[in-house]
């Protein structure tokens, strides 16, 4: 079922959650214990991020160096068919444009519609330093709203290849990136909205926002949202806590800010433990007011630990 027919359906507000592949190499059985552990809070749907390939120098016998194109963490794909087939839950993969060609991603997107996938998130994606080049008539996307339109593209019927005239038209859900404390490379907050209604009128259905630890950004940016148009739901995003080393990492990584009052009493926790409390504590208050607000989901960036979601869930009402 598509994103927006379990919100359109729902009378309360529904979860979801976001996970990441193992690197190259990894064990999935992590994996399959999170997965295990957040499928009992029934899911509206999970996300399974994509990651654009990486150019990486190795050093030679000869003592010079060979540039290797790699993915680190494959297998968004093979996850998603996991999720759906084994769970019944709705998988939502991250398509992006960093280090995929449009070629590229007109066949994943072909295979997802064989796997009977009808949700994506299509976004930028991190810029690895990566990006392929032109060659033989290839091209990239180079912002998400590039993306969308191409996916929307494919929704008509409409492939790359001009001559496939009888080609099957696909029905994909779009979602897309907000950034209530907007995208750190817009010049403001009033333009990076504007960016994102040029991403809604170019085919995404729904949002799904950037983390945030002060709710008044998340209502301030809905409110910004619907006085420029954009009426689709927006979902927020939310991440416990669990490290003090999230507290230098998650701002300098994500370009957003960790409040004072939260960021002091991480400073002064005893150990990981009590860092693991305060998140939880912090994020649970931030839940509450959502569910107040009567806000139409919450999605959770689990990654590969579901321990702190499972501390929330306990002290939640939901």
């Amino acid at each position: 079922m598509k994103v927006t027919e379990h919100l359109a359906k729902a009378n309360s507000t529904l979860l979801s959650f976001e996970i990441i592949p193992p690197k190259r190499g990894g064990d999935i059985k992590q994996l399959m214990k999170v997965l295990d552990g957040i499928i009992k809070y029934n899911p509206l749907f999970i996300d399974i991020t994509s990651h654009a390939a990486e150019v990486i120098y190795e050093e030679t016998s000869n003592g010079g160096y060979q540039m290797k194109i790699k993915r680190k963490r494959p297998g968004t794909l093979g996850i998603c068919a996991l999720i759906q087939n084994k769970y019944n839950v709705d998988a939502v993969p991250h398509v992006i444009c960093s280090g995929f060609t449009k070629e590229e991603t007109e066949d994943f997107l072909i295979e997802l519609h064989y796997l009977g996938i009808d949700n994506v998130l299509a976004i930028r994606g991190d810029d690895s330093g990566f990006k392929k080049p032109l060659k033989f008539g290839r091209s990239t996307n180079d912002y998400a709203v590039n993306l969308i339109a191409q996916i929307t593209e494919i929704n008509n019927g409409h492939y790359l290849e001009d001559s496939l005239l009888d080609a099957e038209a696909m029905d994909f859900c779009v979602g897309t990136s907000g950034y209530p404390e907007k995208h750190f490379e817009a010049p403001n907050l009033k333009t990076d909205i504007r960016y994102t209604k040029d991403k809604v009128d170019a085919g995404a259905s729904y949002i799904v926002t950037q983390m945030f630890f002060n709710n008044d950004a998340y209502f301030n940016y809905v409110d910004l949202c619907r006085k420029e148009g954009i009426t689709v739901p927006i979902i927020p995003g939310l991440k416990i806590i669990t490290s003090k080393s999230q507290v230098v990492n998650v701002p300098k990584n994500f370009y957003i800010d960790i409040p004072d009052e939260l960021t002091q009493e991480i400073k002064e926790a005893k150990n990981d433990k009590h860092v693991i409390e305060i998140g939880v504590e912090w994020t649970a208050k931030q839940v509450e007011e959502l569910l107040n607000k009567k806000v139409p989901a919450i999605h959770f960036f689990v990654m590969q630990n579901d321990e702190p979601i499972n501390l929330l869930m306990n002290k939640i009402k939901i």
